[in-house]
């Protein structure tokens, strides 16, 4: 009889900013749908704050994300073959160009609408008189965050997929408890 070997999992690092980024972006999505649930006023300057806030918390997570991944992330074989493998990596690649993309025009957003942080500070709009620029912006920025929301749901059941269909560790491998 062969001895049971755990499946190879990911580094403690690496779980962690991956569920951190997770959990941001989808506070981050949730907390937007409710922004203008707000009166206008200091509770909307809140949660845009709020919002703005965790959005540079994202960014700095996802930069040291990258970061560990170029340099130190632990690497594991494929979990999949062929089609699936392509798919996957297509999905992991995708998810990590999407979160750039909504990072890249948050920040792009907060310049062109400009904004008080908390009614502590004031950035100042880059053309006030622009307001085709701040809705179009603002769009790009609300769609590219939808479309990570679409695609981190495919990724998501996939892995349940692994777990509950196949039954082969997948999920395990990024789970912060074996």
């Amino acid at each position: 009889m062969q001895p049971v070997t755990a499946a190879p999992r990911y580094d403690t690092r690496t779980i962690w900013l991956h569920w951190l980024t997770a959990g941001l972006v989808l506070s981050q999505w949730l907390g937007a749908q409710i922004i203008d649930w707000f009166p206008r006023g200091p509770l909307r300057v809140d949660a845009r704050s709020v919002h703005i806030t965790l959005g540079l918390t994202l960014l700095a997570i996802f930069a040291l994300r990258v970061l560990w991944r170029a340099t130190g992330g632990r690497r594991l074989p494929a979990a999949d073959r062929g089609a699936l493998h392509v798919v996957a990596k297509a999905t992991h690649w995708g998810l990590y160009a999407l979160i750039a993309v909504t990072l890249a025009l948050g920040v792009f957003n907060v310049w062109v609408r400009g904004d008080s942080i908390f009614n502590v500070f004031t950035i100042p709009a880059y053309d006030p008189a622009d307001k085709a620029l701040r809705e179009m912006v603002q769009d790009w920025h609300g769609t590219a965050a939808t479309l990570i929301l679409a695609l981190a749901g495919l990724h998501a059941g996939a892995a349940l997929v692994h777990r509950y269909l196949w039954h082969d560790g997948v999920l395990a491998r990024m789970l912060p408890r074996p």
